[in-house]
């Protein structure tokens, strides 16, 4: 599992014949990753690098013609490879894209592409005690004692045990990592936690920047550039400062300060990742500034060195009191910063979450995108299903990802309203937008806890690269690089079981659109009024007569009206408001009749029945594969369908049971729920 989709000794049998051309005044001491990319060859590959004129795939340099320095053409001329390129980037990814069609078996390699977003990010939320904030796939990979494997949650994200030295040392794991990260086209990565703790928020000063640029030296060779998480507090906590207000000449100075020493260790450092403001983490509200402020201040600090200030609007009051309908935490982030739109620094990026909540099973997109016009964007996921089964449920989340990023935002005045075109069209700099997750590895065996889940990562990389990638060509990709040993119908098995596990989820948890159905902080497995009554805005509002939180203009919060006029009217009426969001926006009777002619009551019971059968079906399924897949994976799948299955189980009957003891209304169908 050395990576999944790159099995070494299956790559190596594709290319066991080959030899490779690369022009000796091509190969520049001080060009990483071109250095990183003979290495690829001789070393990981084991081929030879002969005369470019004699090599069966040859690597040549094209100057024009091409968008940027990351696109590429594979050429194909007989039993000879063209790869071309203006620059090494370019080279790596083709490089990468070779290797991809030959363990698909694809005998014509010929294309051409071209990222489709300049920014494709991974947000490593490691501390530097080894532990990883919402991590289910062991401890970090970056930080650590080399003696700790597990994540163990202790309820709390508190830092401990850290060593003075908090790096874990395991260059060849991260040098695995990498790789797997450029060869689906990621090229940024953010080291650490966004919230910023213990030895976290010293990472900018040295000793501890030795250990980041030893990381930075190995993301760069694959086309990585390295970003940090920062304290807002910093200035107090490094420097002593009595303040970290933006405006204060000192704070403005520290900045200064720390940027210089950072670009002296690592020239290409790609800048800050910031969460300010936000559960609990300080920012500059503290002081009586807005978001810009902020963010501009440090954006004057690395503009001198290229480098970005990447800033979150995950922005909301949380200490919400549940008595209030008319508070919504759904409108925080826009009434936050839709304010601020045109008032950002050009190197400065809002880094937004595809919905207005947390990453729910369903939500409608977040209506700062296509409303901002004159902002840098980024739309941010989450690999590490935090609320979506936790790597134990199987979850193929690339399907709802990608129908964010297709959205059309329905601004009329857009040339290009669907959101992943639209990012480039709003903002004040074209090469500052993009694509960040959340990552979902550790130093679990199979990288991701489940293997499962490693599509996951792997389908981010290719929808970061390609917005409109048919998701099940995707995944197909995946099984058939990561299972290539395997049978047909074994592929086939695992294509079905991952291709409808994402609808499987979304029936057996929240209904339509609720979410937040969890139990609380650790938020896996059912708890149907755990977060009903807290600080935190996340409610159904369920009582005998409904269910659902109002949110429209008419009755409601308001949230519609932040929405271009054709997608506010479509969810101002419950007629025509999405099915998956239909609670979302609307309280309603458990009697109100759906577009397919069922019940809103019956909906909700025959979803988690069919989710909880799903389930038993990928058991059964995949006992069938059973000697036909390496062993310990075959185990490790079972072990968490089996406790999936359980998981789905405990959804289905107790979420049923709640809306029957509210409702009163029996099952139509007869099947047994419990009273």
């Amino acid at each position: 599992m050395n990576g999944a989709w790159l099995d070494i000794e299956q790559v190596r049998k594709k290319f066991k014949t080959d030899t490779f051309g690369l022009p000796k005044n091509q190969i520049q001491a001080n060009d990483s990753i071109q250095i990183r990319l003979v290495r690829e060859i001789t070393e990981w590959l084991d081929r030879p690098i002969t005369e470019a004129s004699q090599a069966s795939v040859q690597f040549k340099l094209r100057k024009i013609g091409l968008p940027n320095c990351e696109s590429f053409e594979i050429e194909q001329k007989d039993s000879t490879v063209l790869i071309w390129a203006s620059g090494s980037v370019g080279h790596l990814y083709g490089f990468y894209e070779l290797i991809r069609k030959k363990m698909l078996g694809i005998s014509d390699v010929a294309t051409v592409a071209t990222p489709d977003q300049p920014i494709r990010m991974i947000n490593q939320w490691d501390q530097t005690d080894g532990s990883i904030e919402r991590g289910y796939a062991g401890a970090s990979i970056l930080f650590g004692d080399t003696r700790k494997l597990e994540n163990p949650d202790y309820g709390d994200f508190a830092v401990r045990d850290e060593n003075s030295d908090p790096f874990r040392h395991d260059n060849q794991r991260v040098e695995m990592y990498a790789r797997m990260l450029a060869s689906v086209g990621i090229n940024a990565i953010s080291l650490n936690n966004v919230n910023v703790r213990g030895l976290g928020t010293r990472l900018i000063t040295y000793p501890y920047l030795k250990g980041v640029q030893e990381l930075a030296e190995i993301f760069r060779g694959f086309g990585i550039k390295t970003y940090l998480a920062i304290n807002w507090e910093a200035p107090k906590h490094i420097a002593g400062l009595k303040t970290s207000d933006p405006l204060d000449k000192e704070v403005q100075t520290f900045w200064k300060r720390i940027c210089e020493e950072i670009y002296k260790a690592i020239p290409d450092f790609g800048g800050f990742l910031v969460k300010a403001d936000s559960e609990g983490e300080p920012g500059p509200y503290k002081y009586g500034r807005n978001h810009a402020e902020g963010a501009n201040m440090l954006a004057k600090a690395l503009a001198p060195y290229g480098g970005k200030v990447i800033w979150r609007t995950f922005v909301y009051n949380s200490k919400q009191d549940w008595r209030d309908r008319s508070t919504d935490r759904a409108k925080a982030a826009y009434e936050n910063f839709m304010p601020l739109d045109g008032k950002f620094e050009k190197n400065v990026i809002l880094q937004i979450k595809f919905g207005p909540i947390d990453f729910q099973t369903a939500e409608p997109l977040q209506p700062l995108f296509g409303a901002l016009r004159k902002t840098n964007q980024m739309m941010e996921f989450e690999l590490s299903a935090e609320y979506l089964g936790h790597q134990i449920d199987v979850n193929y989340a690339v399907p709802q990802w990608a129908h964010m990023i297709r959205t059309n935002t329905q601004f009329a005045d857009l040339k290009k309203p669907v959101v992943a075109e639209a990012l480039a069209e709003t903002a004040i700099d074209q090469k500052n937008t993009g694509f960040a997750a959340v990552a979902n590895v550790g130093m679990s065996p199979f990288w991701a806890g489940n293997p499962f889940a490693l599509a996951n990562l792997y389908g981010y990389g290719r929808l970061c690269w390609d917005n409109f990638k048919e998701v099940h060509e995707i995944l197909t990709e995946w099984i058939e690089q990561s299972f290539s040993t395997s049978l047909k119908q074994t592929k086939e098995i695992i294509f079905d079981i991952l291709a409808t596990s994402n609808e499987t989820y979304k029936n057996y948890t929240a209904p339509l659109g609720v979410g937040f159905m969890v139990v609380p902080h650790y938020h896996y497995g059912v708890s149907i009024n755990g977060y009903e009554y807290d600080r935190w805005g996340t409610y159904h509002f369920a009582d005998r007569n409904g269910v659902g939180v109002d949110r429209t203009a008419k009755t409601g919060t308001g949230f519609t009206k932040m929405y271009a006029p054709k997608v506010a009217a479509r969810y101002e009426d419950p007629k025509s408001t999405p099915k998956d969001l239909l609670l979302f926006f609307h309280h309603l009777p458990y009697d109100f009749k759906l577009s397919d002619g069922n019940t809103l009551i019956q909906t909700i019971y025959d979803n988690h029945f069919a989710g909880y059968t799903a389930v038993q079906d990928y058991l059964v399924k995949w006992r069938k594969v059973a000697g036909d897949i390496d062993e310990d994976v075959y185990q490790e799948v079972l072990k968490r369908l089996s406790q999936q299955s359980q998981n789905a189980l405990e959804w289905r009957d107790q979420v049923n049971t709640y809306f029957y003891r509210m409702s009163g209304i029996p099952d139509e169908r007869g099947r047994q729920i419990y009273q």
